[in-house]
């Protein structure tokens, strides 16, 4: 039997500013943006390729507060080419950094060992890491 992880709830204070920051700046797809009747709103985005998405919303769980959400990591084949997106975007990233040894660092130095970081504008932190094949 898979198991598969599907949705991260990302808490946020304004869930329009969010939507705009992960769609707008992250590139995220808005899957749906769904009003749930004076309880709540929830907007699901997911980014492009993942079969993981996450959902931004009010009325959805209001025990973690916004911004509280660590560690939430997303890959891409190529760290620089997404890097210089973010920055042309226009979001507040790292530069490169490589964090441990490389085991493999054939087909690329940077692969498993490279990252760069940001935030969301509530705080919620993410991680960037390289990896251009995983053979």
């Amino acid at each position: 039997m898979n198991w598969t992880l599907e949705v991260v709830v990302v808490p946020v204070s304004d869930v329009d500013r969010a939507k705009e920051f992960y769609a707008e700046r992250l590139g995220f797809v808005v899957d749906h943006d769904t009003d749930l009747g004076g309880v709540g709103r929830i907007v699901q985005l997911t980014p492009p390729g993942s079969g993981c998405s996450i959902v931004l919303g009010r009325g959805v769980v209001p025990e973690m507060p916004p911004g509280s959400l660590k560690g939430l990591q997303l890959v891409v084949p190529d760290l620089e080419k997404a890097r210089a997106e973010l920055v042309e975007r226009g979001v507040e990233v790292s530069e490169i950094q490589v964090i441990g040894q490389n085991p493999r660092p054939v087909p690329h130095p940077l692969d498993n060992v490279g990252f760069v970081f940001l935030t969301d504008p509530d705080g919620n932190a993410w991680a960037v890491q390289q990896i251009s094949s995983r053979g």
